[in-house]
């Protein structure tokens, strides 16, 4: 069977600023590879001021989703499936208590339709999100739990039992930005006499480790670039003099050229430390 990878994204643009380099190199390796967005990011704020206009706000779904459609093609992959859920919003805001809002769907009627999609594709390789302690997006919080789940009931023939025929997802990963990461590309920068752009990173992760995190570091030089293209092309989110783009791609690859990835769940024996789908 061809190796098969499924990313599971909340909103457009999470799947070019999450793991973008590591699928576009899976993609051109001959991995089939299929994003799924939960839903069509409705309650985002526009953060290009160039695009801040009022026709932009009023068709900001349609416009995500042409986004989405160019950088899923810069990436390379092979489909792109939209759930069609709305953006939730943050807590205690107007979109958050929308009834078709992510996280007021039923559990069980998103898991169903994801099980589905991991039974029609039977991927090796899934990627979810890790809980978002520092960002608690509702909708990212909700594909955590839901990919966790979905690992367990895609291989269970008693769940969804008109879903497909169940699958055993091998390895389940979700994309994180480390400790380690953000401190070596920081370093870096001040030491080629650069201002760094990570200065509120360190203070958000004051104290924290990457030691209790299973990992897996994937090189991906010679992929930044084309990453940072598909993030370009959402334009109504990416400011393009803004953080994504302070550090040359030149210092990125001679420092940490590295996407990381968190070890979620498994059933090979013996996974990473630099591939996706090694024991696979």
């Amino acid at each position: 069977m061809n190796p098969s990878l499924l990313a599971i994204h909340a909103h457009p643009d999470d799947e070019s600023s999450k793991g973008a380099g590591t699928v576009a190199r899976y993609s051109d390796a001959g991995v089939r590879c299929v994003l799924v967005t939960a839903t069509g990011g409705e309650a985002g704020d526009i953060l290009n001021p160039a695009m801040d206009r009022p026709e932009v706000a009023e068709n900001l779904a349609s416009i995500r989703a042409d986004e989405l459609a160019e950088a899923a093609e810069i990436i390379g992959f092979d489909e792109v499936i939209m759930l069609g859920y709305r953006d939730s919003g943050m807590p205690d805001t107007e979109p958050n208590a929308h009834p078709e809002a992510f996280v007021n769907v039923q559990f069980d009627a998103a898991l169903e339709r994801l099980v589905r999609i991991v039974r029609a594709e039977r991927p090796q390789v899934v990627l979810g999100y890790d809980e978002h302690v520092r960002y608690p997006h509702p909708d990212h919080v909700r594909v955590h739990d839901l990919s966790l789940e979905l690992f367990e009931a895609a291989a269970d023939a008693e769940r969804f039992p008109d879903a497909g025929e169940p699958w055993e997802i091998s390895s389940l990963y979700a994309p994180v930005f480390t400790v380690r990461r953000v401190e070596t590309l920081h370093t870096a920068m001040l030491g080629l006499g650069h201002e760094s752009p990570f200065e509120q990173w360190l203070e958000r992760l004051d104290g924290a480790t990457d030691e209790d995190k299973d990992l897996v570091h994937i090189d991906i030089t010679g992929f930044h670039g084309r990453a940072r293209d598909a993030l370009r092309a959402h334009r109504t989110q990416v400011d393009p003099d803004g953080f994504w783009f302070q550090v040359p791609i030149d210092i990125v690859e001679a420092h940490y050229p590295y996407e990381d990835f968190e070890l979620m769940k498994t059933r090979v024996d013996a996974p990473g430390p630099d591939d996706l789908f090694a024991g696979v």
